[in-house]
């Protein structure tokens, strides 16, 4: 049983094996011999950070236009690097299953109803996938991931700040966010630069985990109380989102988070409170969350919302439109009407109920099977299943050592969690300011990554 789990994984997968004899492989390195006399690449890994820190610095204030030519230099950059790379270039498991889930929306893409929409989201999927690829090569350096993870947090300090001046000041809605007949017809919603609360809130989810992992890797009384105020200030405007997706997703990764340092720190306690930590946490936790809801009346509406069915006008909306998606998907079930939001928007009008236009299926998963079929959504979900197995490995090695950088990579799989409940009702994640957060996750799990025969090299920083 356990060769089959570590098969279905990857886990023992011969990857130097596999690039010696694989020809796609071999386009590694063919000008290694030019990249040892050029000036400019002797500074490549610093060009690669610099790149991607402009990513997320911008992300939330500037069009999705300027993003996109900024993930398209970080791609023209990538495969300068990689046709000059050395040729163990730290391939990982994540990485294979990343390209095979390219080559099937590569497939779904010429095999398009509708192929020119289909190519242009095609393209973005490629600028999203080389940017996951050139993370996980300049985050296996410890010191710029938490530079990455630092900008970021600082970033959306800015943007949480601007939420909740939003709160105190009022905010103009730029759209119908709330039910007009509900009892929080006259509330405040923040968005902040985003425009758009769910987006908000979704952005800010890692924000709020990762300022918790800051507590415990930034070193210093001040950087730790800033962590501190980092989360305080980060969930508060993701809660004024009221966002209820974003709050699901909230609630879900700091959960993991928390489960992930209970496990992480079991082993230096007591043998009382390694039996006994794990369930209190877990009382404390449920009777928090109890608290809050039924004291809050407001909070305590929004979260009944959730449960009202199609008495509430935002879940008839989508449970309309999920029922079209599923006639959509049972009639190209195989590999789905290409990906993209482009591709989606020629093709559901066709199978829409009368008064609901969309223009995404509002939940990742089935937007991932009607974009790239059945097949893709396997390859989607084994994906997933290789980047958490990966994920959890990596954590028991990081945990022996005692590495503090072990926090993010908690972090990281708690934000992947977070993200992917918010996901199962809404498709904000596929907006370039959270998309580039989602593989940046994945690039941080990636970049973890070692071979399990070969020796570990232990990490030189240990926590505090």
């Amino acid at each position: 049983m356990n060769s089959v789990w570590q098969q279905l994984t990857l886990t023992n997968l011969p990857l130097q094996q596999w690039g010696a004899s694989s020809y796609l492989h071999r386009l590694v390195g063919l000008l290694r011999s030019w990249r040892q006399s050029s000036w400019l690449l002797q500074w490549s890994d610093q060009i690669a950070t610099i790149l991607v820190l402009l990513v997320f610095a911008v992300a939330p204030f500037v069009s999705t236009g300027l993003i996109g030519l900024l993930l398209l230099a970080c791609t023209a950059f990538w495969i300068l690097l990689t046709v000059s790379d050395e040729v163990e270039n730290g391939i990982t498991p994540i990485h294979l299953l990343v390209l095979l889930y390219w080559a099937i929306a590569t497939v779904a893409t010429v095999l398009s109803p509708v192929k020119a929409a289909a190519m242009e989201g095609w393209v973005k999927l490629t600028l999203y996938l080389v940017l996951f690829a050139l993370l996980a090569r300049v985050l296996r350096s410890p010191r710029i991931r938490t530079v990455l993870v630092t900008v970021y947090l600082l970033v959306a300090l800015v943007v949480s700040v601007a939420g909740l001046r939003q709160w105190f000041f009022g905010a103009a809605a730029l759209a119908t966010w709330v039910d007009t007949e509900s009892t929080l017809a006259g509330t405040t919603r923040v968005y902040s630069y985003l425009g758009n609360p769910n987006l908000l809130a979704s952005y800010l989810v890692p924000a709020t985990v990762f300022s918790a992992a800051a507590v415990f890797v930034w070193k210093g009384w001040l950087p730790k109380a800033l962590a501190v105020f980092l989360w305080v200030m980060n969930s508060a405007c993701l809660i004024l989102t009221f966002s209820r997706g974003g709050w699901i997703g909230f609630v879900v990764a700091q959960f993991a988070l928390l489960m992930l340092f209970t496990h992480w720190f079991s082993v230096y306690l007591p043998r009382f409170w390694r039996r006994w930590l794990l369930p209190i946490v877990l009382a404390v936790s449920a009777a928090i969350v109890v608290v809050a809801v039924a004291s809050v009346s407001t909070l305590r509406d929004r979260v009944a919302s959730i449960f009202a069915g199609r008495d509430d006008s935002s879940n008839n909306f989508r449970m309309n439109v999920w029922m079209a998606v599923v006639d959509m998907i049972r009639d190209r079930p195989i590999i789905g009407i290409g990906p993209g939001n482009d591709a989606f928007n020629r093709i559901y009008p066709r199978y829409q109920q009368t008064g609901y236009t969309a223009l995404s299926a509002y939940s990742v998963f089935l937007e991932i099977a009607v974009e790239t079929g059945l097949i893709g959504l396997g390859c989607f979900l084994w994906l997933l299943l290789i980047t958490f197995n990966q994920g959890w490995m990596q954590i028991q090695r990081l945990r022996q050592v005692r590495a503090v950088d072990g926090f993010w990579l908690m972090a990281a799989i708690a934000t992947m969690s977070g993200m992917l409940l918010h996901g199962l009702v809404d498709t904000v994640w596929y907006r370039p300011q959270v998309s580039t957060l989602w593989w940046l996750m994945v690039a941080l799990v990636a970049s973890y990554y070692q071979p399990l025969l070969a020796e570990s090299s232990a990490e030189t920083e240990v926590e505090p």
